[in-house]
């Protein structure tokens, strides 16, 4: 019995202790939810990486016609998405898991739908008081978790200078892009850097795709230089395919002819595979996208919903899927996005469910044994590709308890050199 005991407690203190390391990731929303869009400093739909002390904004609709209520929650993280050691007083001034109050129903919509607006810092939710890693995550009136999305504050404390060069390896030289990084602190010394800082580098607001913790290789005064061959390079990619619906009964950007049924249906030209033809610079907004409507004054409430269809001029491949990807739903790859390979018309298609507005998006691969992404297998990779790329600095000194979140960095790769 006493034997039983000990192994009891310690299934107590070792479980809770495997919990609290597991790697914090997304949860995508209901399909009933929608248009999950950050408007902080960044372009709408990004990525938000805030300075300490902006104001962070989340919009979302959903589709109902419940005005149902949903609260949010703050979590904060390390650099490896592992949860912190931070209390909660630590990090939120004032509260958390509050009802967010904010919101509208659509107007002159064929799709109903209410919009719904959370501004930090509120009368609740005072100030986010530590830099580093967050998750907000949303939840209805029965808790059930709805969604959940990254997000960054950062400290202005290191200088962070970022330059694109193309591939230093030569076999992938017309495919690549590598990332070149500068570190420096005028007033803060950074202790033993190899072990305390952290880089993360990521490619157009796609945390899927970002390269961590790079070492520096380098050391010239109070400057961290990185220059690697290939631990830093990215795929170049291709400029995204687009869309533009701001007017839902006439054709526009992308868009081949309109139909009305119980909402209106956008049909968009086939796209084709880029993969082996010559680059061709079309300007996009990296994957992005932005809520537009003409002879509308508010278009959070009177922009309408309409069915999106998709297709791809492509043989079918075996063991494999095409998925449709861009930050309308945070690059995530689910059931909603997987297109059907139509085999009379030799052609893989999709309708998707979206608000009206001007959106990137490309056609990916994924293999459905590892899962494995390929964003080149039908858009190509090309060197000339235009790309955004952040870099984020964290450091962890001995002793302390959480990874802050000290420099925020940035290039684009239409200043790319050799």
């Amino acid at each position: 019995m006493m034997k039983k005991n000990i192994f009891n407690l310690i299934l107590l203190i070792i479980i809770p202790t495997a919990m609290l390391s597991q790697v914090a990731k997304e949860v995508n929303p209901p399909d009933f939810i929608k248009t999950i869009t950050f408007n902080s400093n960044t372009t709408q739909g990004q990525l938000p990486i805030l300075k300490l002390g902006e104001t962070l904004g989340l919009e979302f609709d959903a589709l109902t016609a419940d005005e149902e209520d949903f609260y949010y929650v703050i979590e904060h993280f390390e650099f490896d998405w592992t949860p912190s050691s931070l209390v909660k007083a630590e990090y939120i001034k004032g509260l958390d898991n509050q009802r967010i109050l904010t919101y509208e129903n659509s107007f002159n919509t064929y799709q109903i739908y209410s919009h719904y607006n959370l501004t930090i810092p509120n009368t609740q939710t005072l100030a986010l008081l530590k830099s580093g890693n967050y998750m907000i995550s949303i939840y209805d009136d029965y808790d059930e978790l709805m969604f959940s999305r990254k997000f960054m504050i950062y400290e202005d404390i290191a200088n962070v200078g970022v330059s694109i060069k193309r591939s230093r390896d030569v076999k992938l030289i017309s495919e690549k892009q590598s990332v070149d990084m500068v570190i420096s602190t005028d007033g803060m010394n950074l202790n033993n850097p190899l072990e305390t800082i952290k880089t993360l580098i990521i490619q157009n607001n796609n945390l899927n795709t970002t390269i961590s913790n790079l070492k520096p290789q380098y050391t010239l005064g109070n400057e961290l230089i990185y220059r690697y061959d290939t631990e830093s390079a990215f795929w170049g990619g291709n400029e995204y395919w687009n869309y533009e619906n701001k007017d839902v009964r006439a054709a526009n950007v992308g868009v081949q002819f309109i139909e009305l049924k119980d909402v209106y249906n956008n049909y968009l030209y086939t796209n084709i595979s880029r993969k082996d033809k010559p680059y061709t610079y079309n300007p996009d907004i990296n994957g992005n996208f932005l809520v537009t409507a003409i002879d509308s004054e508010n278009v959070d409430v009177e922009a309408d919903y309409t069915m999106v269809h998709f297709s791809l001029l492509q043989d079918e491949i075996k063991n494999k899927d095409i998925h449709i990807y861009g930050n309308f739903n945070a690059f995530a790859i689910d059931p909603l996005t997987k297109m059907e390979y139509n085999s009379e018309r030799q052609r893989y298609e999709k309708v998707l469910l979206l608000k009206q507005g001007f959106y990137n998006y490309k056609y990916v691969v994924v293999d459905r044994a590892s899962g494995a992404i390929d964003e080149g297998a039908i858009s190509g990779n090309f060197w000339q590709t235009e790309n955004n790329y952040k870099v984020l600095v964290y450091y962890k000194d001995l002793g302390s308890r959480y990874d802050r979140l000290i420099g925020y960095g940035e290039a684009s790769s239409t200043n790319i050199s050799n």
